[in-house]
C-alpha cells in the first residue's frame, strides 16, 4: 500500500511538471507488464518443480534411513549415497533453472528501469534544445523518476516471494485437497452393539477396472464367535479379503454384511474400532510401552493397560526392561526382538477389545518359544470373538471351526480340519506339500481303513 500511494503521487506530480515526458515514460509500462507476466509464470513454473524434487530428496532420505538396517547388511552404502546424489541433482538442476529465470526477470526489469531514465534524458534534452522544457524542470522530473520506479522494482521482488509462496502454498493444497477413496455415506450409522456374525454376499473385488479381479465370487458366512481359517497359495487374495471388511479396499462387486447392515453403510469409525488386526509386520511407534499398547483404546488407565499385557503375555518381559512400562523402545520398536513387539501388538488389540478378530500371520516370523508365548495369548485373545486366521502353517490352525481354501477361482472347498484332509483335495495336497502324507499314522479304523491325522 505504501509504494501503491508513492507511485501514485510521483506520477501526479511528474503529470504537473511535463505531460510529453510522462507519454515517454508510459510507452514502456505496457512492455514492462508483460515482461513482468511473462516471467511470472515461469517462476512460478520453476519454483513449484523445485518443491516437488526437494520431495523427492526427502523421500529418498527417509526411505535410506528406515531402512539403515538393510543398508547396513547387504553394504549398501555406496548405492544408497547414489540414488541420493541423483535425486539431489535433479533438485540442483531445477534450482539452477529457478535462479535463472529469476535473475531474467531481476535484471530485465532494472534494465527496463534504466532504458525509461535513459530516455527521458534524451527526450528531456530534445526539449531542452527547442526551449519547450526548462532544465529545472528536467532535473526534478528526473529525481522523481526514481520515486516512480522504486515501487516498481519493489513489485517485482514483492511478485518474486508471492511466487515462491504460491508455490509452496499450491503443494500443500494438492495434498490438503485430495479425498480418500472410502469415505462414509450420508445415510452411514452408527454401530450400538456388534455380535461379529459376517456374510460375503458374491463378493468380487479388483484394484482397478484396467485390472483383472483378485477376489471374484466370494459367498461365505460366518457366526457370531466363528473361527474361519483362510488358506491358500500366496497370492490369492487372502490378506485382502481381511482387508475388505475394515474397508481399507472397497468391494467391486456383491455385499459384505456386519449383522445384517451392509459395511458401506456404517461409518467408518464404528465399523473400525469393532475389528482388531495383528499382522505379521508389527508396527510400533516411537515413544514408551505403555503408549504403544493404550494406542488401542486411547484415554485407557495405567491398570487397564496392564492387565491387556497381562493377558498378552507381555507383562514378564514389560518389567524386565530397565523403566518397566515407562521404557522407551525406539523407532518401530528397534529396542524389542519380534517375539516382544508381537505381544505388545496383541496387548494393544486386548485393550481395543473388538468383537471380530484378524490375525494375518502373526506367528511365522517367531521362533519357537516365543511362538508358543504368542499362540498362548492368540487363543485367549480370540475366545468369544468372530476370529478370522490367515495361516501358511498349516499345523496352527487344526483347532478353527472351518477352515476355508481360496483358490485361482475362489474359494475352492471349506470344513474342517479332518474333513477336508478326508476330501483329498487342495487342502490335503497344501497339507502334503508341508508334513508328508497326511494319511500316514499307521492306525485303522474299525473297518481297517487307515485313519486321517
Amino acid at each position: 500500500m505504501i509504494y501503491a500511494v508513492k507511485f501514485g503521487g510521483a506520477f501526479l506530480i511528474l503529470l504537473n511538471i511535463n505531460l510529453k515526458l510522462i507519454l515517454v515514460v508510459f510507452l514502456f509500462l505496457p512492455f514492462m507488464a508483460a515482461y513482468t507476466v511473462f516471467f511470472s509464470g515461469r517462476l512460478r513454473a520453476a519454483l513449484k518443480r523445485n518443491k516437488e524434487h526437494i520431495a523427492g530428496v526427502n523421500v529418498q532420505v527417509e526411505d535410506s534411513l528406515a531402512g539403515i538396517r538393510v543398508v547396513k547388511a547387504f553394504a549398501n552404502d555406496e548405492l544408497e549415497k547414489a540414488k541420493f546424489a541423483a535425486e539431489n541433482d535433479r533438485f540442483l538442476e531445477s534450482r539452477k533453472a529457478g535462479y535463472k529465470t529469476e535473475a531474467l526477470f531481476f535484471n530485465g526489469m532494472t534494465a527496463f528501469t534504466q532504458l525509461v531514465t535513459a530516455a527521458v534524458v534524451v527526450a528531456g534534452g530534445a526539449g531542452i534544445a527547442n526551449a519547450s522544457l526548462d532544465l529545472a524542470d528536467l532535473l526534478v522530473f528526473l529525481l522523481y523518476i526514481g520515486s516512480l520506479m522504486e515501487p516498481i522494482q519493489k513489485f517485482t521482488h514483492i511478485s518474486s516471494q508471492y511466487q515462491e509462496g504460491f508455490a509452496g502454498f499450491e503443494r500443500f493444497m494438492e495434498i490438503v485437497e485430495l479425498e480418500p477413496d472410502i469415505q462414509d455415506s450420508p445415510q452411514a450409522v452408527e454401530l450400538e452393539e456388534v455380535c461379529g456374525s459376517i456374510e460375503f454376499k458374491r463378493v468380487g473385488f479388483r484394484y482397478n477396472e484396467n485390472r483383472a479381479y483378485v477376489l471374484e465370487d466370494i459367498s461365505l458366512d460366518v457366526k457370531c464367535g466363528e473361527k474361519i481359517a483362510l488358506v491358500g497359495t500366496s497370492g490369492v487374495g487372502k490378506t485382502t479379503l481381511c482387508s475388505l471388511i475394515s474397508r481399507f479396499y472397497e468391494v467391486s462387486e456383491g455385499q459384505i454384511l456386519l449383522g445384517g447392515i451392509d459395511i458401506r453403510e456404517i461409518r467408518l469409525q464404528s465399523l473400525r474400532r469393532s475389528v482388531g488386526i495383528v499382522q505379521q509386520d508389527v508396527y510400533l511407534f516411537s515413544g514408551s510401552v505403555i503408549e504403544n499398547i493404550r494406542y488401542g483404546k486411547p484415554g485407557a488407565s495405567r491398570e487397564a493397560v496392564i492387565a491387556a499385557a497381562v493377558k498378552a503375555n507381555a507383562h514378564d518381559f514389560i518389567m524386565d526392561l530397565p523403566q518397566g512400562y515407562d521404557t522407551e523402545i525406539g523407532q518401530r520398536g528397534v529396542k524389542l526382538s519380534g517375539g516382544q513387539k508381537q505381544r505388545l501388538s496383541i496387548a494393544r488389540v486386548f485393550l481395543k477389545d473388538p468383537p471380530i478378530l484378524i490375525l494375518d500371520e502373526a506367528t511365522s516370523a517367531l521362533d519357537y518359544e516365543s511362538e508358543k508365548a504368542v499362540q498362548e495369548a492368540l487363543e485367549v485373545l480370540a475366545k468369544d470373538r468372530t476370529t478370522f486366521i490367515i495361516a501358511h502353517r498349516l499345523s496352527t490352525i487344526r483347532g478353527v471351526d472351518r477352515i476355508v481354501v481360496l483358490g485361482d477361482h475362489g474359494i475352492e472347498e471349506q470344513g474342517t480340519h479332518t474333513g477336508l484332509l478326508a476330501a483329498g483335495c487342495m487342502y490335503a495336497r497344501l497339507y502334503q506339500s508341508q508334513y508328508g502324507d497326511p494319511v500316514t499314522s499307521g492306525e485303522t479304523d474299525r473297518f481297517g481303513k487307515k485313519q486321517v491325522i
